[in-house]
């Protein structure tokens, strides 16, 4: 009989590589982790740099709530047990992603630095990239576009992030992007510029 964990090593020892997927790409597989209040321009962000990384030569997928919970995390709810397992899922998906050359742009809420590090555990330090989109929460509530902050504030939404349920900023993230008072373009081109030398094959 086969010793079945050797050979699930031997099977991933044969596959391509991670180094020469990342030659043929011309890129550095790497994860972008966007963290941020509600409202702080994460998924609007993401889609500024994804586009512009496809304009300059790089190949990159987003991933946010609406996609994910779509599908791969359709049937968890929101307790704090789900809210673990779909950031573990998410986590796991990405490292697929970035095991693979590409740039993976995550845009979650992930409140607390327990929950990152959970992620960054999983990914591995070298490609989890931890972005903190850091917009005030009284710049995050006047583009409050749902109506989100207006119910948590009556009580309406419990354990919202910001309000009702702490957010802990990042200590030492590896970008930073201070939103308020510039455009979006400003803010996208920023964190461009700010992300190639990560993802740039010199």
């Amino acid at each position: 009989m086969k010793d079945e964990g050797n050979n699930i090593h031997s099977v991933f020892d044969e596959l391509i590589q991670k180094p020469e997927k990342e030659a043929f790409l011309k890129q550095r597989g790497k994860v972008v982790w966007m963290t941020g209040l509600s409202g702080s321009g994460k998924t609007t962000l993401a889609k500024h740099l994804e586009r512009q990384l496809l304009e300059k030569g790089y190949f990159s997928k987003l991933l946010d709530g609406d996609n994910v919970r779509a599908g791969l995390n359709k049937g968890l709810g929101f307790s704090e047990e789900d809210r673990q397992e779909n950031i573990r899922r998410i986590a796991e998906v990405s490292k697929l992603f970035s095991d693979g050359g590409v740039i993976c742009i995550n845009c979650f809420v992930s409140p607390t630095q327990g929950i990152r590090n959970m992620a960054r555990d999983i990914i591995g330090a070298d490609d989890f990239l931890e972005v903190y989109i850091n917009t005030p929460l009284e710049e995050c509530e006047k583009r409050d576009v749902k109506g989100l902050y207006k119910k948590a504030r009556a009580g309406e939404i419990k354990d919202f992030t910001g309000i009702s349920a702490p957010f802990e900023a990042p200590n030492a993230p590896s970008i930073e992007i201070k939103t308020k008072d510039k455009t979006i373009q400003a803010s996208g081109d920023e964190l461009f510029e700010k992300l190639l030398p990560f993802i740039r094959i010199s």
